[in-house]
């Protein structure tokens, strides 16, 4: 059934199972399940209404009576692992550092299903899981007297980061320590060629490391919060 006819545009909207034809020998969350398992080992795009149905052990066309299409598919993947974030930990009242305790804990999710930096973005692309995530860093700012809409687009900024940086990371456990030593020295090295003063002063300009100290993802997100959250005077 298109959208034309009535059905809901996204599988939110819909019921799980259609009131006619015979019950389901799957639920979405089965389905769910199974299609993140292929992410999780192949990537995204390796994600089909095909390869799904093999991992069930059942035929592409059965898994039409639960999704209308792989973008249904994407969409109940991001929830589910969306749902992995903990939102149990109590809200201390300190707006930074609780966006940013909530923004490492979406970091961890993120580095345990790489291919999340792979889904396309969509600035509604929101579940019930999502919904859940959504309000409760919100929550986190409900003492700060910023507009509903400001507050909404620094989730989506601090989310955007979280993608940013897990995809660094992940890649950077991938990148052979020689490589990224050679592309470290040439860095330094070029940067300091006299014509590229502004760069090479910030190269140099590295405070020393110190054990307890925050990591860079941490420390950035801080800064950028208490920048944000502060209200124009």
């Amino acid at each position: 059934m298109d959208e034309e006819q009535g059905e809901a545009p996204t599988v939110w909207g819909r019921p799980e199972r259609g009131a006619r034809g015979p019950a389901p020998g799957y639920s979405r969350a089965e389905l769910t399940a199974a299609a993140v398992r292929i992410a999780d080992a192949h990537g995204l795009a390796a994600v089909s209404m095909r390869r799904v149905a093999g991992e069930l052990g059942t035929g592409p066309a059965s898994v039409y009576r639960y999704v209308s299409g792989r973008d249904d598919l994407v969409d109940l993947m991001t929830d589910a692992v969306t749902g992995e974030i903990d939102l149990r930990v109590p809200l201390t009242g300190d707006p930074v550092e609780d966006l940013t305790a909530l923004a490492r804990r979406a970091k961890e999710v993120h580095l345990r299903h790489p291919w999340l930096a792979d889904v396309p973005p969509e600035r509604l692309r929101i579940g019930p899981r999502g919904l859940d995530y959504l309000d409760h860093a919100l929550g986190a700012m409900a003492r700060v007297p910023l507009p509903g809409r400001t507050k909404t687009e620094i989730v989506a900024l601090v989310s955007t980061l979280v993608t940013q940086f897990a995809r660094t990371e992940a890649h950077s456990r991938r990148t052979p320590t020689a490589r990224a030593a050679a592309q470290a020295a040439w860095l330094t090295s070029a940067a300091a060629d006299g014509r590229h003063p502004h760069a090479h002063a910030a190269l140099s300009d590295r405070p020393p490391e110190h054990p307890g100290e925050p990591d860079p993802f941490t420390g950035m997100l801080r800064r950028m919060l208490t920048g944000l959250l502060t209200p124009a005077s």
